[in-house]
């Protein structure tokens, strides 16, 4: 095993110095930028709110890499129901509130890397103490994304999604 924290990538050919070890969707796969200046729509680094009736958080799905003491992970959006989200946000800088039921939400970010798509997975989503993202369980299904998270990837994966996230 090399020393290397770097890959060779087979698309371009060039060495990268770093295997990336997360990636971050910058908005829920709903959201349009012309939402941004409407007094009932919100994105932050976060959450969001879309016209008042689409509400979402940002939480991690994070999967085991197999021969590595690393953790891959995706910061992901996930809608949450009003009650849900406005419960998430009464308790967003509150000491225990990691000892909150999880909520369900649907997974409402696209990894084009997976097939079928990612939009509308079942998901569970943690919260962990004030200043750490949400975690994101997804339902054990035979979906590629929900068996890594429940079986975990090697490396060579963890590069071929850098890859076909580098040169989609």
């Amino acid at each position: 095993m090399t020393n290397d924290p770097g890959f060779t990538c087979s698309c371009c050919g060039e060495h990268h110095a770093e295997l990336p070890m997360n990636y971050a969707a910058t908005a829920p796969y709903v959201w349009d930028d012309r939402y941004a200046d409407e007094s009932d729509s919100l994105l932050s680094e976060d959450q969001c709110v879309v016209k008042a009736q689409h509400y979402f958080v940002k939480g991690l799905i994070e999967i085991p890499v197999v021969d590595s003491d690393e953790v891959f992970s995706w910061a992901v959006w996930v809608s949450l129901s009003r009650e849900n989200f406005s419960r998430a946000a009464d308790l967003w800088d509150t000491p225990g509130r990691e000892s909150e039921p999880p909520y369900f939400g649907w997974l409402s970010t696209d990894l084009y890397v997976y097939a079928p798509s990612t939009v509308n997975l079942k998901t569970h989503v943690r919260t962990r103490p004030p200043g750490r993202r949400f975690s994101v369980e997804l339902e054990p299904t035979d979906h590629p994304l929900a068996v890594e998270q429940r079986t975990g990837i090697t490396r060579n994966r963890v590069r071929e999604i850098a890859e076909a996230v580098r040169h989609p």
